[in-house]
């Protein structure tokens, strides 16, 4: 196998494990009307079935530094898929307490792949991190439109209730597990001679005192709350204003899949600017305009608005998990990172589902909760301005030590922030 077709075979495999990691809360959002009547779910009920997952989408982060052993990362994207499959599983039982405990449980399994993802990258994509990046975003954000796309058809071609396109998520969280279960494999088979890598509890300490670290995570933070608003909420505003289920349902397909568009703009617009200030300032105003055009602009224009929302958010996602590579200096860093960006801003994304629901119960309509969606949108723009300058954390302190390739065009001159 030559060097090239090695490289996109690693990067096709990342690919298999990314596009399961949003479907388990993607496809609730169509189906989360039919689900709370037929559990009887009030609005903050509702909300709270697509936060739980949220809230743990970055414990194994705020875990792992305390861990005496780091499990290899091919072994945590199979525990990812196990996990995963049983979550979804439990879902389908016909009780609340099943379907809440399997939406925690698949919290923990994405909680995994999320952090494991970004330091593969850049452990085996040093050079290409913002593209790598690129092409694990763009899956993501395919797996979420396809399943949020397809829910609602396929209960409606088979005539059946919203367990069927739920559970129908198993097979490809299944095939990737299974996919990867050789790799995992061959590093424990390597595990025998050479003992897994130490946590560096010391570096953790250094990570959780910088100040950039904390500003990439409010990026972080900041930018999934608002997407997991969207995902949560956006088929029901639609609904609410007048769209049926089917075309709501496509409507957030559409933000999904159109993600492609701002997670790919990442890598081209990067060689072309200085640092990451630039799109930030995008996602920021794509953001929050599609916010705004969703909620108070004739419903008719709901297609034009679900795709400036979903480049906007593209765009943010794929530069806040290329922040955690750029930022860091080296891969230990960047699992550090990873773990605090992850482990605390899934945490802050946590609060986005269900404080909407919350004002939608209280005010009884949708123009609160989306004014405070716009006003969080704008509030972007402060940690991600810092976060987007050329910095890193961890570098050495000997200014003539060899830098760390960052995976961008342009030289990044670093600095330990605390």
């Amino acid at each position: 196998m030559t060097r090239r077709a090695g490289t996109v075979g690693a990067v096709l495999m990342i690919a298999l494990v990314a596009v399961n990691l949003r479907p388990a809360i993607a496809a609730v959002g169509p189906l989360l009307t039919e689900i709370s009547d037929a559990f009887g779910l009030s609005g903050t009920a509702a909300g709270a079935l697509t936060t739980l997952p949220l809230v743990f989408f970055g414990s194994y982060g705020l875990v792992a530094p305390f861990l005496r052993r780091a499990p290899r990362s091919e072994t945590l994207l199979v525990m990812t898929m196990a996990l995963l499959v049983a979550g979804l599983l439990l879902r389908l039982l016909d009780a609340p307490f099943p379907l809440f405990a399997g939406s925690l449980v698949a919290g923990i399994a994405i909680s995994i792949g999320n952090i494991a993802m970004p330091a593969i990258i850049k452990r085996d994509h040093p050079d290409r991190i913002t593209t790598v990046t690129a092409v694990y975003t763009l899956a993501v954000s395919g797996g979420a439109s396809i399943a949020s796309g397809v829910a609602v058809p396929i209960e409606d071609v088979f005539d059946a209730s919203w367990r069927l396109p739920m559970g129908l998520l198993v097979i490809p969280a299944a095939i990737a597990g299974l996919f990867w279960l050789p790799s995992a494999r061959r590093a424990a088979h390597a595990a025998r001679s050479a003992p897994p890598p130490a946590t560096h509890r010391g570096m953790a300490a250094q990570v959780w005192r910088s100040r950039l670290a904390w500003q990439v995570t409010g990026f972080m933070g900041v930018q999934s709350l608002l997407a997991y608003v969207a995902i949560s909420w956006l088929p029901t505003l639609c609904q609410d204003r007048g769209m049926g289920e089917t075309a709501a349902g496509y409507a957030l397909a559409l933000t999904a899949g159109v993600q492609a568009v701002g997670s790919l703009a990442v890598p081209v617009l990067a060689r072309r600017t200085r640092d990451q200030r630039p799109l930030v300032v995008g996602t920021v105003v794509l953001t929050l305009t599609g916010f705004a055009g969703l909620a108070w602009t004739p419903i008719g224009w709901a297609w034009g608005w679900a795709v400036v929302l979903g480049i906007g958010q593209g765009l943010g996602f794929a530069t806040a998990l290329s922040f955690i590579g750029l930022r860091a200096h080296d891969t230990q860093v960047a699992a550090q990172l990873s773990g605090m960006a992850q482990g605390v801003g899934y945490v802050i994304a946590a609060l986005g589902p269900l404080g909407v629901g919350a004002l939608h119960d209280a005010t009884g309509g949708w123009s609160v909760p989306m004014a405070g969606v716009v006003l969080v949108s704008a509030l972007l723009v402060l940690p991600g301005l810092a976060a987007g300058r050329n910095r890193t954390i961890g570098e050495p302190a000997d200014p003539t030590a060899e830098p760390a390739t960052q995976g961008v065009n342009t030289a990044i001159s670093g600095h330990i922030t605390k």
